[in-house]
């Protein structure tokens, strides 16, 4: 249970940061989402230092990283998440996976976002 509690707060600061983040006037003059852009390579960014920070200081509190990985850059951006799996199967020498997960991820995302829209509307 403490570990949803730690999971919350943590998806809480993030997805707060983000919205925050989306408030930023930014003149966009092309069709671009450079705040979504942005804030999805931030979160890969960050998500790759604690991973590794993680993996190199086995001492490391896992409730911290759990914080950090899942609450944070998981309200942050799930994008983050995305990369560093993504990221994963390349270095566990699974590259054909990698590809197949990335392209199935993006088509079946933008799919989905279609599939909603097509419920509601």
């Amino acid at each position: 249970m403490l570990e949803c509690i730690i999971v919350g707060i943590g998806g809480f600061i993030g997805s707060v940061c983000r919205y925050l983040i989306g408030l930023i006037p930014v003149k966009e003059t092309w069709d671009f989402p450079i705040k979504t852009f942005a804030i999805n390579l931030a979160g890969s960014f960050i998500i790759g230092l604690i991973a590794a920070a993680a993996a190199k200081d086995q001492t490391l509190n896992p409730r911290v990283i759990l914080f950090l990985k899942v609450g944070l850059c998981g309200g942050f951006t799930t994008f983050s998440s995305f990369a560093l799996e993504t990221g994963d199967l390349i270095n566990s020498g699974n590259a054909g996976m990698a590809v197949l997960y990335a392209a199935a991820s993006m088509a079946l995302g933008v799919a989905a976002v279609f599939a909603g829209q097509a419920v509601i509307g």
